[in-house]
């Protein structure tokens, strides 16, 4: 296991829920893809308050978004 490839604060490779592969199954974006990167290693890798709030930034972005995408219909 590397820091790039399958990292333990993201699940590592033999967790069938490794944040890269909840995304992709999904078929998540951009902004709800790092929402849930940063929810899954929340407190794992580094600041757990700093983790939450990268997920709300990325959550808002993206609420953001839909809204305007709604609002042009």
């Amino acid at each position: 296991m590397s820091a790039v490839n399958h990292p333990p604060h993201y699940g590592g490779k033999d967790d069938p829920y490794e944040a890269i592969k909840v995304i992709e199954a999904w078929g998540l974006g951009f902004n709800l893809g790092n929402c849930v990167k940063y929810l899954c290693r929340a407190g794992k890798k580094g600041d757990l308050i700093t983790d939450l709030q990268k997920a709300r930034f990325y959550l808002e972005r993206e609420i953001a978004n839909q809204s305007i995408r709604e609002s042009a219909k």
